[in-house]
């Protein structure tokens, strides 16, 4: 089984803890720190399990990014989780808007974190 997760934070450190916790787990990660570039790893291998997207990046958001993966028929499939520091019902409800398939506030609790990857799979 394909288990590769695509994580985008535009915050080495998020990245650094959430690689430790998702290799501990069995699984393959990439990333990048820029929305854009994202982009690009996905149309270049869209073989990824999920995205861990980070909401707030600078030059173009989780929120811009997430629509334009999803309107690219090649990668509309790959789920998206959200993964934001704004914790309030209502950006729950703006992320899943933007087309993620699940929503994880920061700080990230690594149970729930697992648990909506494995729901995807």
């Amino acid at each position: 089984m394909n288990k590769k997760i695509l994580i985008v934070d535009d915050d080495p450190r998020n990245i650094f803890a959430l690689k430790l916790t998702l290799k501990a787990r069995g699984y393959q990660t990439e990333s990048c720190t820029m929305a854009r570039e994202a982009i690009s790893v996905l149309e270049k291998d869209n073989r990824f399990q999920a995205v861990l997207m980070d909401m707030m990046m600078p030059e173009m958001d989780g929120y811009q990014a997430i629509k334009i993966i999803k309107e690219m028929p090649s990668l509309s499939n790959i789920p998206i989780i959200a993964v934001t520091a704004q914790a309030m019902p209502e950006d729950r409800q703006k992320c899943l808007d933007a087309g993620a398939e699940d929503y994880i506030s920061k700080p990230i609790d690594v149970d729930k974190l697992l648990t909506a990857i494995e729901k995807l799979m």
